[in-house]
Formats: structure tokens, C-alpha cells, sequence
């Protein structure tokens, strides 16, 4: 009998690619969580910590800066753009929800389409929200009630 990794690998070679998992920095966690370090803190001393940048969109979105949210939104995305690329990724496959490390990213791409239709980017807002629900079916649904 075939163990889950070896199910998994045939899948995925049927399927199309495995998914990405973006690695964890514990720091800017941590910074976030004991240090009470704010997200504007936590993103000048880790710039490539996607989930900084969600939080900063999200706070100026709710605070009715919509085009710093959508600057916020977008740096967070082509940074973790880049964090797929150098795990492997190449530009489709899953990018798991569950995983804590990519929920940064995919909350960027939330943001970024959030802030997209505020503005009346809509091709782009369409894009971002079909790049999520193609990445995270479950990301998709969490978020987009979520916004």
C-alpha cells in the first residue's frame, strides 16, 4: 500500500504542480505577537514578510485610505510573487491556505483586489480575485467574505 507522500506525487504529476509552501520566519511573528511591534515596524525590519504588508493594507482600507491601502496591497504581493518564484513556484499550482507561512501572500492578493474595485481597476480587481481562488480555493472563501 502507498503511503500519502507517494498518493500525493502521483496526483500531482497527473494533476499539475505541488503545492508551494513558503518558509516561516519566526521573528516577525514573534515581533508581531510579544513585542507588540506594529505592522509598519515589523515591515521596515522584514520586507519580505507578506503578512506586515496585509496588515498595513488592511488598516489603511478600514481607515478610508484606499490608495495606500492598494500601495500596501501590492508590495506585499510582488514580494511574495518573488517568495513563490525562489520556493519553486512557477506561476500557477496551489499556494495552501493552511499553511501559515503563505497566508501573507494571500491575503495581499485579497487586499490588492479589494482595493483594485475601490478604485474601479476591475480587470485587475477580477484577475487578483480569480489568482486567489486559483491558488487557495479556501483562502478564496475566507477572504472574499472577509471583504
Amino acid at each position: 500500500m502507498a503511503d500519502w507522500h507517494t498518493m500525493e506525487m502521483h496526483k500531482n504529476l497527473l494533476d499539475g504542480p505541488g503545492p508551494t509552501l513558503l518558509p516561516e520566519e519566526e521573528q516577525p511573528y514573534r515581533m508581531l505577537a510579544e513585542e507588540s511591534a506594529s505592522p509598519t515596524q515589523v515591515a521596515a525590519e522584514y520586507p519580505s514578510f507578506c503578512l506586515a504588508w496585509a496588515m498595513l493594507a488592511d488598516d489603511a482600507f478600514t481607515a478610508g485610505r484606499t490608495v495606500e491601502s492598494y500601495a500596501y496591497a501590492r508590495t506585499g504581493y510582488h514580494r511574495g510573487l518573488d517568495a513563490l518564484r525562489r520556493n519553486g513556484w512557477k506561476g500557477h499550482g496551489p499556494v495552501p491556505w493552511e499553511h501559515r507561512g503563505n497566508r501573507g501572500f494571500l491575503r495581499c492578493l485579497a487586499a490588492l483586489a479589494r482595493a483594485a474595485g475601490a478604485i474601479k481597476e476591475t480587470e485587475e480587481e477580477t484577475r487578483c480575485w480569480q489568482f486567489l481562488k486559483d491558488s487557495s480555493a479556501e483562502a478564496y472563501t475566507v477572504l472574499r467574505q472577509e471583504h
